[in-house]
């Protein structure tokens, strides 16, 4: 009579798939993921990855989801973002720039999430999702189409620096964004 494994309790493994994929990625792209690669990581059983995630676009998802989480979180806990009389163009370079100091593999590891969007179509609605964060935690110090629009220009001032390994330039965000906040 062959004995059984015991199934353990863990409240936490689908959060712990989650990370790894996300560590997956920093580590070797977006390409480096499997359901395989990530079961190594999370130091789980192949079967509960796919458990938790039965295609890679689910996994993607979620890893996305999260990476949102965290940024959409800083954004809002922002003091600076909550002082109405304060420089908004400047509070939204200064936060651009610690959130690099902080980590810049980090944002890399994002980006690469958000603009593997524009291969699997599951990811957009994640993307779009982490639009809206910003542009709500935004809400209070300007108009929609204003936020959506510092949006756009931080995303382009992220990627100009991730792509040329530029170094990030406080002055030149805070400079953009006050006009995108002059403009008619």
């Amino acid at each position: 009579m062959a004995s059984r494994a015991v199934r353990r309790y863990d409240p936490d493994r689908r959060r712990r798939i989650i990370d790894a994929a996300i560590r997956v990625v920093g580590a070797k792209g977006i390409a480096g993921l499997s359901h395989r690669t990530v079961a190594a990581e999370a130091d789980v059983p192949l079967g509960s990855t796919t458990y938790h995630f039965t295609t890679l676009d689910e996994l993607l998802v979620a890893a996305l989801r999260q990476a949102n989480a965290a940024f959409a979180e800083t954004v809002a806990a922002s003091p600076a973002l909550a002082d109405a009389a304060g420089d908004l163009a400047g509070a939204l370079a200064r936060l651009l720039g610690e959130v690099f100091e902080a980590d810049r593999g980090r944002v890399e590891l994002e980006y690469e999430l958000y603009l593997a969007a524009l291969r699997r179509p599951a990811l957009r609605p994640v993307a779009a999702e982490w639009c809206e964060a910003v542009v709500l935690a935004l809400a209070g110090r300007t108009d929609p189409v204003t936020a959506r629009a510092l949006v756009a220009v931080m995303d382009g001032i992220c990627l100009q620096v991730l792509l040329t390994d530029a170094p990030y330039d406080e002055a030149y965000a805070r400079e953009i964004l006050a006009r995108v906040l002059r403009a008619p």
